[in-house]
């Protein structure tokens, strides 16, 4: 079976190596260089604290094989497990944190809810005045997405994966046997496939609308901000997330910090996922800052600005992704709201299940297809920044 994956980024990269490693012929299409979609400016956040059970099994999934990755790929990532720290104010989102951590740890998860005294513990700098319960699982990390890219990338080459960048896809043909897919550019001969998958990224809608399909993913811009603490963050700290603003950091070498967060009233879509600023809002950074100061003395009026980027999430209405057979042949994994990065290992494998074997068996992803909108069974994630 020939199987054409159309995205280089890690989602589309790792089905790639699963697809090719269970037997399938594969060609991966990406449009420039690896990574340069949304995977490279990922903050790389590795974590089995979700609200909804099916982005768990997606992330315990997921940790398995993070866990087992340099050995499984001979790179190192760069993982760092310091755990994740949720903190709130609100008594309500504190109740939703007690069922929340109850779920998550029918899993095996190791989460657990925290009291402000606890949190502080955790993370030194935190001002636990301001909070009234927190969470925290020691087990979530983060790690290099570039590395691990590339670590997937390695292994899908070796199993025979024959990855061409530069090669913008114009379009998809489905038909009664097969897909046809139409290439852009220089190089314009077609190439005939047994199966499709779309895992595009921001860019998904655009390729699904030549495959005659919607998809209801709206690219929205997301800031990262690389500061000069004014009292440096200590590399244990956990990563830390104000769950009633959204406000986060996580310690980065030489006592800095990355620090994020969307403030804006209204989230800043950006219709055409070619053209976006890829640096920093002046304003946003400052804000970024000075929320991050009232979750951690860390932050006061002597912190500098270093640096930053921007970058896509491509958002679905529930912050879940659709991961579906759409039309016959074309198989959709795309629209992981902020999320993709960590949960690629798992997706790539039912990706596979999906495409060879005709529906997914290591999580069952049958209510992230894209009807479930119209069904109204759609059930949002919470736990997102």
């Amino acid at each position: 079976m020939h199987v054409a994956v159309v995205g280089g980024g890690i989602v589309g990269v790792a089905s790639a190596y699963e697809l090719a490693v269970d037997g399938a012929d594969v060609t991966l299409l990406e449009r420039g260089s690896l990574g340069a979609g949304s995977t490279d400016r990922a903050l790389g956040g590795i974590r089995a604290q979700f609200s909804t059970r099916v982005n768990v099994e997606l992330s315990v999934a997921s940790i398995e094989v993070w866990d087992g990755f340099e050995e499984r790929f001979g790179v190192d990532i760069d993982r760092r497990r310091t755990g994740y720290l949720f903190c709130t104010r609100d008594g309500d989102t504190a109740d939703g944190f007690a069922e929340q951590v109850a779920m998550q740890r029918e899993y095996g998860v190791e989460s657990r809810l925290v009291a402000p005294d606890e949190a502080a513990e955790l993370c030194p700098g935190l001002q636990s005045e301001e909070f009234v319960a927190g969470t925290f699982c020691p087990t979530d990390s983060f790690a290099d997405p570039h590395l691990a890219l590339q670590g997937y990338a390695g292994a899908a080459r070796e199993a025979g994966v024959e990855i061409r960048t530069n090669t913008p896809v114009a379009g998809l043909d489905p038909r009664e046997s097969g897909v046809r897919v139409e290439l852009a550019g220089e190089a314009t001969e077609p190439i005939d496939a047994d199966y499709v998958v779309n895992a595009a990224g921001a860019w998904a809608p655009r390729l699904a609308e030549t495959a005659g399909y919607d998809l209801p993913i709206v690219p929205h811009r997301r800031q990262t901000a690389v500061v000069e603490p004014e009292r440096p963050v200590p590399e244990s700290d956990p990563l830390v997330i104000d769950a009633d603003t959204t406000a986060h950091f996580r310690p980065e070498r030489d006592g800095r910090a990355l620090v994020g967060g969307h403030f804006a009233e209204a989230d800043p879509i950006v219709t055409d996922p070619d053209r976006f600023s890829e640096k920093p809002d002046t304003e946003w950074a400052v804000e970024a800052v000075e929320r991050a100061g009232r979750v951690a003395d860390y932050f006061g009026p002597e912190t500098r600005l270093a640096g930053g980027w921007a970058g896509l999430y491509a958002v679905t209405p529930d912050h879940h992704a659709i991961v579906e057979e759409s039309v016959p042949g074309v198989v959709t994994a795309a629209g992981f709201s902020g999320h993709g990065f960590q949960h690629a290992p798992a997706t790539a494998r039912t990706v596979a299940e999906l495409v060879l074997d005709g529906e997914a068996s290591t999580v069952d992803v049958s209510g992230l297809d894209r009807g479930r909108f119209e069904r109204g069974e759609s059930r949002m994630e919470r736990n997102v920044a």
